[in-house]
């Protein structure tokens, strides 16, 4: 049993949704590829955590 012709509002609405489908996967992969470059930088990747911690403190000689 063959199911009937698509009608052609249902084919612009598949191009539309194919492209939205594409931009989209192309922000995904602009922003993986970022974070992957930012991680492998190997910079510490240091926030404000509202917590003391050593290693982001300013030495005395360097003020």
């Amino acid at each position: 049993m063959a199911f009937g012709h698509d009608h052609e509002l249902h084919t612009r609405r598949f191009g539309r949704n194919l492209g939205l489908g594409l931009v989209l996967a192309a922000f995904v992969a602009l922003v993986f590829g970022l974070t992957i470059v930012k991680v492998s930088e190997g910079n510490p990747m240091q926030a404000f955590d509202h917590a003391p911690r050593p290693g982001m403190a300013v030495p005395e000689a360097e003020r």
